[in-house]
Formats: C-alpha cells, structure tokens, sequence
C-alpha cells in the first residue's frame, strides 16, 4: 500500500516523505549560496540538540549559550569545507564538542592522571560499576552535572557524545589510560551519588 500524498512541499520542492539527508543537502547547499532563511532553517534544525551538549559538557547555562553561539558562527564560516562526506549534523557536532572543549581548558579542567597515581595499573584492571535499573534520568542528569568537570567532560565525551577513548585522548591531550581512567572513576562515583 503506498503512503498517502499529502501534497505538502517542503524545502526545495520536497515532500515530507523524501530523505532527511536530501532536505538537509539542499538546506546546506542553499546556505552556500549565502541564502538567510537557510542559514535560519539550518540553524533551528540543530541548535536545540547542539545546546544540550554545551550544557551538559560546560555545565553552565550562560558558556553553554556563549559556546553555542561561537559554534555556530564557525559552523556558517567554515561551511564551505563541508563535504558531505558525514551527516550535516555530524559535522556541525564536531565543531560543537571542539568549542566546548576549548571552552573548558580555558578554565583549566583539572583532570587527575591515574597513570601517575597508579603507576602503570592498567585502566582495564578497574572493574565494571554496575548501576540499579530504578535510577531515573532525571537523577543520572542531575549527578552527572556534579561530577567534578574532569570526570563529567570525559564521561560526556565517552557515553554521550559517543567519542571512543582514542578520541577523547586526541582532542584533550592525555593519555588514552587516562582517558579510561577518568571514564571509569566518574561512572563509580555516578554510583556513589545515585545508590548511597
């Protein structure tokens, strides 16, 4: 059975039932063209999800709202390098991170080097912290903007934004057992905080 035809047109002459990646390409190559209502749609598209990472990597509403803003003028000036090689949406997050992490070591994120406390302990060797399924997101959301900013940006990184520890090596320069490390002591802490 086919699906019935509203037809509603969307952007550039699109139904509502073509690919959203179609619609964003024409979104993207419509804000090359310098084209504002574009810039606008594109901008409404992501900035909600977008804000929700600064927030939840900043922990500030006020930054979250500054790194945002910063991300998205990046976004519109360095468009043209888009490739489409990744969703619109997946390039735009990358910015997002970047500035949020750039965000936080101007505040000097202090992000405790377990390979020097433990001297050569492997970051596997921590065991795996296991959390009660009554746990409401609410609460996870609320302890996770506790978490001191070291282990909150790099459990953000990790579980959220979807980084793997390579990554999250790479962009805040440490070491990958670090990285591990952190991960691993947010998530007992996180246990700590929910499960008293």
């Amino acid at each position: 059975m086919q699906p019935l035809q509203t037809g509603r047109v969307l952007y550039g002459g699109m139904t509502p039932m073509q690919a959203p990646d179609q619609i964003h390409r024409h979104i993207v190559e419509a804000c090359l063209r310098g084209d504002r209502k574009s810039q606008k749609q594109l901008y409404h598209l992501y900035s909600k999800a977008m804000y929700n990472i600064c927030l939840r990597m900043t922990n500030d509403r006020a930054e979250a709202e500054d790194v945002l803003q910063s991300a998205f003028i990046d976004v519109f000036t360095k468009l043209e390098s888009y490739r489409f090689e990744s969703s619109i949406g997946a390039w735009i997050k990358r910015i997002v991170i970047n500035k949020c992490i750039n965000a936080m070591n101007r505040r000097v994120v202090r992000l405790e080097s377990l390979d020097e406390q433990f001297h050569g302990i492997p970051a596997e060797t921590f065991p795996e912290v296991d959390m009660p399924d009554s746990i409401r997101a609410k609460d996870v959301k609320q302890a996770i903007s506790a978490l001191p900013d070291g282990y909150r940006l790099v459990l953000s990184l990790y579980l959220l934004e979807g980084l793997d520890h390579e990554e999250i090596s790479s962009v805040l320069g440490i070491s990958v057992s670090t990285s591990k490390s952190q991960y691993h002591r947010a998530k007992r802490k996180l246990k700590e905080m929910l499960c008293p």
